[in-house]
Parts: structure tokens; C-alpha cells; sequence
């Protein structure tokens, strides 16, 4: 896995519980497979958080681009503040 510092850790963590932002998305971002987020997500959540994030992931169409309607075709919600090159968004640096 990928050396990632808390923020990147945090912000993958956000995108995975987001259901628009899709496993590809995080992959072209931080460069992690689905494989590799779901490790992170078990590592860094409580196991009871983990278990309902797993359920939502195994529900959601949109996570997955191969079960994704071709209607949605950004990595975002149309309404969230502009990102270069991910790393941050909604939040400042400290």
C-alpha cells in the first residue's frame, strides 16, 4: 500500500463513504484499488462503522463504474467545491 499521510487518509475515507464517488475515482486519485480502500476503511474505522460501510458499499450502484448508470459520469456531486488534483476539498490546510 501507499504511504499516505493523516489528511490523504482522511479524505479517501470521505470519499468512500460518499455513494457518487466511485472505487475508480479514489484508484485515479490516490492510486489505491477497491482491495486496498477497503483494508484502509477496516484499519482506520470502528469494526461496527466498518460493517455499515461495507453494507452501503455492497448496495450501492454507484461505487463501482461496471454497475454504474451511464447517466452519472463525473467522480463528484455537482454541488461539491471544485478539486485540483483531489487532495482537498471542503476543508482548509492547518
Amino acid at each position: 500500500m501507499i504511504a499516505l499521510n493523516a489528511q490523504d487518509i482522511d479524505r479517501i475515507i470521505e470519499m468512500a463513504w460518499e455513494d457518487r464517488t466511485s472505487f475508480d475515482a479514489i484508484a485515479f486519485q490516490f492510486g489505491l484499488k477497491e482491495a486496498d480502500v477497503k483494508v484502509l476503511m477496516k484499519k482506520h474505522l470502528k469494526f461496527s462503522s466498518y460493517v455499515l460501510w461495507r453494507k452501503r458499499v455492497e448496495a450501492c450502484n454507484t461505487k463501482h463504474d461496471l454497475k454504474r448508470s451511464d447517466v452519472i459520469n463525473r467522480f463528484k456531486c455537482s454541488r461539491q467545491r471544485t478539486i485540483s488534483l483531489n487532495k482537498i476539498s471542503k476543508r482548509r490546510n492547518k
